[in-house]
């Protein structure tokens, strides 16, 4: 099983909870999944859990992040090292260890190093000359995905003519419609709609059954037998695959993951903290000293 599935099986488990709950003394987290645990192993995990500090750079404690910052995937990554060594007999500091040691426990810059992903024929926004183009790969059914959708609306409002916004199926197979969504969207871009779509189906990211599409689909006025033709068609099913293999690719993990001028960001999806990372990227220079 890929990572990136068990992520999204986290991610769905922890659907649930309330994210105001206080990580000192709270015994489910978004995104662990200590239930194959007994009670004394979910404990010395807990402890583990709320004494280690998160390699994200936040300053934030394992427990402390995954409640104030469910997107973060070294919080979850290194949660999933701890719980993983404590199923297996370890104790507290082995955990740790564990934790600290795995792939997850290094802290990383808030971009990686520049990578090529295709982008050819993907839905876009923005300007085509654009000095920054954001390339996201994204779930219609992930939570997390639809709650970054505000902010990254905020960050193209916030520079018009400076991001282009490139749009990359990547559905978890944890979540049993997001497939579906992504032919859905790749559908209505046949028919020139793809971004009202794609609106339509995260604000009903939660109850996207198939009747729900259709529905969403004639209200956005599209033809349905042409919709219906092309949901089902090999085109717009190999286009799917081509994404999710171009994300496997780039090492996309979970959802949603963006990509700026080609170089993985690992912050929140904020405007309040991309911003600092857009203006970076406009001085002049900035591309030379990439290289």
């Amino acid at each position: 099983m890929k990572f990136r599935h068990g992520l999204a099986l986290m991610m769905l488990l922890s659907a649930g909870l309330v994210c105001a709950q206080d990580w000192k003394t709270a015994t489910s987290l978004p995104g662990v999944d200590f239930s194959h645990l007994t009670a004394a192993q979910r404990a010395t995990a807990l402890k583990v859990l709320r004494a280690q500090n998160c390699s994200c750079g936040c300053g934030r404690k394992l427990a402390q992040c995954r409640v104030e910052d469910p997107q973060c995937s070294y919080s979850t990554g290194m949660a999933k090292a701890v719980v993983d060594a404590v199923s297996q007999g370890k104790n507290a500091d082995e955990a740790q260890q564990a934790a600290i040691t795995s792939r997850w426990g290094t802290e990383r810059k808030l971009l990686d190093d520049p990578i090529d992903i295709p982008v050819g024929g993907s839905p876009s926004l923005g300007p085509a000359n654009a000095p920054i183009t954001v390339v996201e790969f994204s779930d219609f059914q992930c939570p997390y995905c639809a709650a970054a959708i505000p902010e990254i609306h905020a960050l193209l409002k916030a520079y018009p003519a400076q991001v282009k916004l490139i749009f990359k199926q990547y559905p978890l197979e944890f979540h049993p419609q997001a497939a579906l969504a992504a032919a859905a969207a790749l559908a209505a871009q046949k028919q020139g709609k793809f971004w009202q779509m794609h609106d339509a189906l995260f604000a009903a990211h939660d109850q996207l059954s198939r009747d729900k599409i259709f529905e969403l689909a004639r209200q956005n006025g599209l033809d349905m037998k042409r919709f219906e033709t092309d949901l089902g068609s090999t085109d717009v099913r190999e286009e799917i695959m081509r994404d999710v293999q171009d994300g496997d690719k780039a090492g996309v993990e979970g959802t949603p993951t963006l990509f700026i001028n080609g170089q993985r960001y690992n912050g929140p999806i904020l405007l309040s903290s991309l911003k600092p990372v857009f203006d970076a990227e406009l001085k002049p220079g900035a591309k030379l000293a990439r290289r």
